[in-house]
């Protein structure tokens, strides 16, 4: 059970809908939305007591975990309501396609975070180490050598500023942030660590002053 950060549901202005409010559930990490649902005050208790997102279902008029059928539940990071008090935003971490058609956000064409999507890829890669992956190449290679080809990579970045066209430049860039984003990860880092230094560092709250988080 998560150690949630206090929220009080009766802050909520459960009248305006009859008992219920809006949510919308977005990507904790690709900030893609990936629903829209409905929460009353038991769906909304449950929700924080067990970490797993849990709708009242307007057809079946009962409270139903997200993934109870299919395994692909919305594990909870964070809850936080709007101005008016009548609708709720939640991050979460999904286990699998969000919509039931398979795919990953029942809006198909839902924009997302892609150098956090790469992350969560290589991610993946660190973990699982796929045979014929150049991604576990260099994770199998070490520390240094991946450092090894970030210095190589800010290098000729530089250069292709310097004296080459933009698509040089760009595909030299692309290179860096790939290679990065590795360097991180086999430093036990991610990419979202390196962004919360950038936020706080340009003044914006910490994730934990804006919401109700959970530390998972």
């Amino acid at each position: 059970m998560p150690d949630a950060i206090r929220f009080d549901p009766d802050a909520l202005a459960w009248d305006k809908q009859q008992g219920l409010v809006p949510v919308v559930v977005q990507h904790a990490d690709t900030r893609a939305v990936l629903m829209l649902g409905y929460m009353d005050r038991p769906a909304l208790r449950a929700t924080l007591e067990t970490g797993l997102v849990t709708f009242f279902s307007r057809s079946r008029q009962r409270l139903w975990v997200k993934g109870e059928t299919s395994g692909n539940h919305l594990a909870l990071v964070a809850l936080e309501a709007d101005c008016d008090a009548d609708t709720l935003l939640v991050q979460a971490r999904p286990a699998g396609p969000t919509c039931h058609l398979g795919r990953s956000s029942c809006f198909a064409g839902a924009p997302s975070d892609f150098l956090a999507e790469l992350d969560a890829l290589v991610a993946r890669r660190h973990r699982e180490r796929p045979v014929g992956s150049y991604t576990s190449q260099l994770f199998d290679g070490g520390i240094r050598r991946i450092a090894q080809k970030v210095g190589e990579e800010g290098v000729e970045t530089a250069l292709a500023a310097v004296v080459q066209d933009d698509a040089a430049l760009l595909g030299e860039a692309a290179d860096l942030l790939f290679h990065l984003l590795v360097l991180l990860r086999a430093r036990g880092l991610a990419l979202a660590d390196a962004v919360s230094v950038l936020r706080e560092r340009h003044g914006y709250p910490m994730a934990a002053e804006a919401a109700c988080v959970f530390d998972l």
